[in-house]
């Protein structure tokens, strides 16, 4: 095919048209045009691919874990992860997800490093493609009596229980869980070094965020739709004029109470 027969609109319409993996073969099209507008898009498309490589890099670097055990003969592998050990209000909530073996989508990560938008997605894209998902929800009441970090556990434990495919091995985002089965591995960062537990990470953000956006309907005064039970200033605004709500955490809210 000869590009030089295209106007550079015409072009431009063309490579938006492309797959990805058809990136190299257009590069190298563009490449031996000798228009100056051409030979600028070879290069946006050839930095596009470059980018791409990269992501696909860092994905494969995300299944080390996951590798190693499906070598060494487990085949069940959940990954486990909590969102909400720093908010004013609301529940923490954890998510066990176990994922099919070389189960691969772009853009996974650390659900805090994904925009909204982006979250929805993979969201669906994991619940749709999962072997199995669990959820762990513990409240705010609990927290004040049990603390933050054993409120963490026992969601993740909840987690897993829910989950309706038992685990052989288990990876965790930092934290080691007393009295469970089977084996864990914790990793600390995990949601951004395991495929698994990044899973988990979106599982468990998008849960929580949807629940403080309809807490948000019954409790409007704090913003939590936007800021999630986050000390915002709108937030410590609403406190200050409607007091404590039955969400908050009265164990973090000790000058309020």
């Amino acid at each position: 095919m000869e590009t030089k027969v295209l106007t550079v609109s015409e072009v431009q319409d063309m490579i938006h048209e492309i797959d990805m993996e058809e990136y190299p073969i257009y590069i190298e099209l563009l490449r031996n045009d000798s228009r100056k507008a051409v030979h600028k898009l070879a290069r946006q498309l050839e930095n596009r691919y470059k980018k791409h490589l990269i992501e696909l890099k860092r994905i494969e670097g995300m299944n080390q874990y996951e590798t190693e055990l499906y070598d060494s003969d487990c085949q069940i592998i959940a990954g486990i992860d909590e969102v909400g050990r720093g908010p004013l209000a609301g529940p923490v909530v954890a998510a066990a997800v176990i994922l099919p073996r070389n189960f691969f989508v772009l853009g996974i990560n650390d659900s805090k490093l994904i925009p909204e938008k982006k979250r929805e997605e993979l969201y669906d894209y994991i619940t749709g493609h999962a072997k199995a998902v669990g959820i762990g929800v513990v409240a705010n009441e609990m927290i004040d009596e049990i603390n933050i970090l054993n409120a963490t556990k026992l969601a993740m434990k909840n987690a897993i229980n829910d989950l309706n495919v038992v685990p052989e091995h288990e990876l965790i985002d930092a934290v080691t869980l007393e009295d469970i089965a089977c084996n864990q591995t914790a990793i600390i960062k995990g949601d951004q070094k395991s495929i698994s537990i990044a899973a988990a990470s979106i599982i468990a953000k998008v849960t929580r965020d949807r629940k403080m956006c309809e807490y948000h309907e019954q409790y409007p005064y704090y913003d939590f739709k936007a800021n999630k039970g986050y000390g915002t200033k709108n937030h410590y605004q609403g406190i200050k004029e409607y007091g404590l709500s039955p969400l908050h955490r009265r164990s973090f809210l000790k000058d309020f109470l």
